[in-house]
């Protein structure tokens, strides 16, 4: 068997309303589009996989992120191109996002090349873009076409408006 990549990576932040606004305009830069934006949620979609962002229960929302503890290390999205890293770390110091690193090259791939940033409140620290130029030992020589972005759904799975 091969996995056909990551369905979606759901974030539990520590407080829901300050992340939201961040999350939207990040998630949104990227290409993905809210399909579920209900109470204490926001579920993206885009580049064959899915961004959540819920709300931490009452007894978490002290707590803040720790990378090295026990749970989610950090979450990278990749880019077709190294261009594409350097245009969101523009788009992140447009927004304010705390930049732990500016684009730059990495050991852990041939052609690596990522941009690391932490979301506004610390609740959970998230990694940058990055792009490699070979997939599979191969050198890349063309990008796939992304499938077509979903179709918005209603703000609330009951289907009210939200209001």
């Amino acid at each position: 068997m091969e996995v056909n990549g990551i369905a979606h990576v759901m974030l539990t932040v520590s407080d829901f309303d300050s992340c939201l606004p961040f999350y939207e305009q990040l998630l949104g830069f990227l290409g993905l589009r809210p399909v579920l934006k209900a109470d204490g949620m926001l579920y993206c979609v885009g580049g064959r996989t899915a961004v959540g962002i819920v709300r931490a229960e009452d007894r978490w929302c002290d707590e803040r992120f720790a990378q090295l503890r026990v749970g989610l290390h950090h979450v990278c999205f990749r880019a077709r191109e190294r261009a594409d890293v350097d245009a969101v770390h523009e788009f992140l110091l447009g927004i304010g996002a705390k930049i732990v690193h500016p684009p730059e090259d990495g050991p852990w791939a041939p052609g690596y090349y990522s941009v690391l940033m932490e979301e506004p409140i610390l609740a959970r620290e998230f990694a940058g873009v990055s792009e490699s130029y070979r997939i599979r030992g191969k050198p890349r020589t063309e990008s796939p076409e992304p499938p077509p972005a979903p179709e918005p759904v209603a703000e609330n799975p009951d289907g009210s408006s939200g209001s």
